[in-house]
């Protein structure tokens, strides 16, 4: 299970690497790699970890993952529809040393700034489903001003940061498999109770020295980084199932105690699991 670091299969010609994947699950272990990465999620919703952000994806979300960035996309096993993904892989020099230098490229040097961390697009995104979900089937002349356009459009949109400035570092070798064996397991039982020696079990360290390891390279204690999942998979069961009340989200999401669930998950969501469900409930 030794993930990192992830070479992109691409042949040495191509300058843009277009992926369209379509499938049960995507590439599901902790990985990176030396090229930015631009990903729609065209189908499938499951939980994302960038850098050391936990968050949820959805169809149509559009993310920007900067070089060495380590992340990883899990389906919902709940969701019956295939997942695909369409993603762009290139470097700020694949057309060429300084090729966003120039001064046509003004409106793109906020792009390559902020990609280290990883982003989030926010708006735009109807513009860039279709660019990116076509991009596959034209030309590598219409490609590249595809490519272009695309830049051009996550320049100028809203977009969150995801990870923090403390996080940015490469994983390589056994601390790579470690990481990524940490991160499968906690993703793959988190509605049960884990406990620090378990956790530290598969590290194959002692609690206390797990717990100094986990802090220093994802920026937050294991408990919260195991809170932030369980969360994000409350957040889904409440906006997608009505039939299940909050006690009953509150132990499917791992919480033994619905008055802690309640704590939690207002301390994370600033709103109660009640109102969350109120704004955000699909019909």
């Amino acid at each position: 299970m030794k993930v990192l670091p992830f070479k992109i299969p691409k042949p040495e010609n191509i300058t843009l690497y277009v992926q369209h994947y379509k499938g049960e699950n995507f590439y599901e272990k902790l990985h990176q790699h030396k090229e930015i990465q631009i990903s729609l999620i065209a189908e499938g919703e499951g939980t994302y970890i960038i850098g050391d952000c936990v968050g949820e994806f959805k169809k149509n979300d559009v993310f920007v993952i900067g070089e060495d960035l380590p992340h990883i996309f899990k389906r919902d096993a709940s969701i019956e529809s295939e997942t695909e993904m369409v993603s762009l892989f290139f470097s700020k020099n694949s057309y060429g040393e300084g090729f966003f230098n120039l001064p046509e490229f003004e409106h793109s040097q906020d792009f390559f700034n902020e990609v280290g961390l990883g982003l989030e697009i926010l708006s735009n995104k109807k513009k860039l489903f279709l660019l990116l979900s076509q991009i596959n089937n034209i030309s590598k002349y219409d490609q590249f001003i595809s490519f272009l356009e695309i830049i051009k459009l996550i320049s100028e949109a809203k977009k969150q940061s995801l990870s923090s400035l403390i996080n940015l570092k490469k994983y390589a070798g056994n601390e790579g498999k470690r990481m990524s064996d940490i991160f499968q397991y906690t993703m793959n039982n988190y509605h049960n109770d884990i406990s620090l020696a378990q956790v530290s079990d598969i590290a194959n360290m002692t609690p206390n020295a797990f717990c100094r390891y986990f802090k220093q390279r994802t920026n937050k204690t294991f408990v919260n980084f195991l809170i932030d999942i369980r969360i994000g998979n409350a957040c889904k069961l409440l906006t997608k199932n009505n039939d299940l009340n909050i006690t009953e989200i509150s132990y499917k999401s791992g919480f033994n105690n619905l008055a802690n669930f309640n704590r939690k998950f207002k301390s994370i969501k600033g709103v109660t699991p009640s109102d969350y469900r109120k704004k955000h409930l699909i019909n």
